[in-house]
């Protein structure tokens, strides 16, 4: 097998190769670094890029297979993290001068799980500052770029885990979701991203923003993004809202999943959200494929849509506001657009903070109700297809000085709703830009969200589509 294809075979592919002693841990190791190293220069998705380590990595599992050692499902296999997590001794600096320098002593649980695993960490991955918003560009790394476009919006704040699974830069990239940061880079770069049911995967630290940030896998297939929930999830003590439950076998699961009968419903725009034409099209054709499986699709406009945009921008300024603090030191050194974020919150009250959390409680009951009736709901996983990184929205978009989410209207109820939700690849845009379609489960839904992602990627595979870098 060629270098390069090395580094685009998934990891269900890989493991049992290695397992089998057909594949080196080194071997692959050093097709995903040199390929790397090519690419790197141009897409910018590392923010630390490990390598040596990476190597030392590859050659003790090498060392491990030729003593009959060796296991774990993700042996020998390697691994990104995003630079919001936190990982013993190696840089975690959130995209932000604030952070630069700062080293962990602990790493995240999810990580330590990979690393149980024996999946290999590549390093970590480039992030908008303190993942605030939806484009690939921070002050401290610069612009991440779409790998379907220099210069285009790759979709913070995962943004180099997108790039790096659409690339080739090995099979398992890991992603954090607050506000739809696994999803819209999956969405802009082509490739399959889940935010789980919150509490799924632990968090470490538990962040101060009302339980709304998520962690999953993003790759290249379904399999792959099952085989790496399933290590990451469980609970822990270090996480007083992880899950109790074990996870469920999610790969071997996948194929059990039929779309005959079930009730899905469709919503083009949640009766609110402006969505490009393009968009909108491919959409719609992808969650007709449910009704050709023999799901009973029903477009519906839920009456809670409208009342999301005002909770988010009320609760994304005022949650930033923690950072208000560093305003007299960095500002000058801190993303203008986080920077008028926070100001926009400084005159909120405890009273307007109460108030609109009850309103939001509100929200995610109606949201959880739609799924009295529905099985699954389907919508554009985001409005618009890749535009300049250096921007904030597209030229054609009504412009603010932080408002991002306005083209990102589909993915934050489920932060906030804490319901399981992906974004799967549905097609290409006439300028060859990738678009995706949100599928969203009840919680504690993963299992079928999963299996109706499986089911739409095998109707429509992807997988095979490989940006021209």
């Amino acid at each position: 097998m060629q270098d390069d294809d090395l580094c685009f075979t998934p990891a269900s592919i890989l493991a049992p190769m290695i397992r089998a002693r057909q594949l080196s841990p080194v071997e692959l190791m050093q097709a995903v670094l040199h390929r790397i190293e090519r690419l790197e220069p141009k897409l910018n998705a590392f923010a630390t890029l490990t390598a040596e380590a990476a190597m030392d990595g590859a050659k003790a599992a090498e060392a491990q297979l030729m003593q009959g050692q060796g296991e774990g499902p993700l042996f020998g296999l390697p691994v990104t993290i995003k630079d919001m997590a936190v990982t013993a001794g190696v840089p975690t600096e959130r995209g932000s001068w604030i952070e630069k320098g700062t080293i962990p002593e602990h790493d995240t649980p999810f990580v330590s799980r990979l690393k149980d695993a024996g999946a290999i960490s590549l390093g970590k991955t480039t992030t908008s500052e303190f993942g605030w918003k939806g484009v690939s560009h921070s002050p401290l790394t610069g612009i991440t770029h779409n790998p379907w476009g220099h210069g285009l919006n790759a979709g913070a704040s995962s943004a180099g885990a997108g790039v790096g699974a659409a690339a080739g830069y090995g099979p398992l990239h890991q992603g954090s979701d607050g506000a739809g940061s696994i999803r819209m880079p999956a969405h802009f770069c082509g490739i399959f991203g889940h935010k789980p049911s919150y509490g799924r995967v632990a968090n470490w630290p538990v962040g101060n923003n009302d339980q709304t940030s998520h962690s999953g896998p993003m790759t290249r297939t379904v399999e792959d993004a099952a085989l790496m929930l399933e290590v990451m999830s469980g609970p822990h003590p270090w996480d007083f809202c992880s899950l109790e439950s074990a996870p469920a076998p999610y790969a071997r699961l996948l194929e059990a999943g039929s779309m005959e009968g079930l009730r899905i419903a469709w919503s083009p725009d949640f009766g609110h959200a402006r969505v490009d034409p393009e968009v909108a099209a491919l959409t719609a054709n992808a969650a007709h494929v449910f009704a050709e499986m023999g799901a009973h699709v029903e477009e519906i406009t839920p009456s809670w849509g409208p009342v999301g945009p005002e909770l988010i921008r009320f609760f994304w300024s005022a949650h930033e506001l923690a950072y208000v603090q560093y305003l007299e030191e960095f500002e000058d050194r801190m993303d203008p657009g986080l920077v008028a974020c926070i100001k926009s919150a400084v005159n909120h009250t405890t009273e307007d903070y109460l108030n609109m959390r009850q309103k939001k409680l509100d929200y995610i009951h109606a949201i959880h109700r739609t799924f009295d009736d529905y099985d699954l709901l389907l919508s554009p996983a985001v409005s618009v297809a890749a535009f300049p990184a250096e921007k904030l929205m597209p030229d054609d978009w009504p412009q603010h000085d932080w408002d991002w989410v306005q083209w990102a209207e589909f993915s934050y109820p489920f932060n906030m709703s804490h319901n399981p939700a992906s974004s799967v690849p549905c097609g290409f845009t006439a300028a060859g830009l990738p678009v995706g379609l949100q599928i969203v489960g009840p919680r504690f839904g993963d299992l079928e969200v999963l299996q109706a992602s499986a089911a739409f990627e095998a109707a429509r595979p992807w997988a095979d589509k490989k940006p021209a870098l």
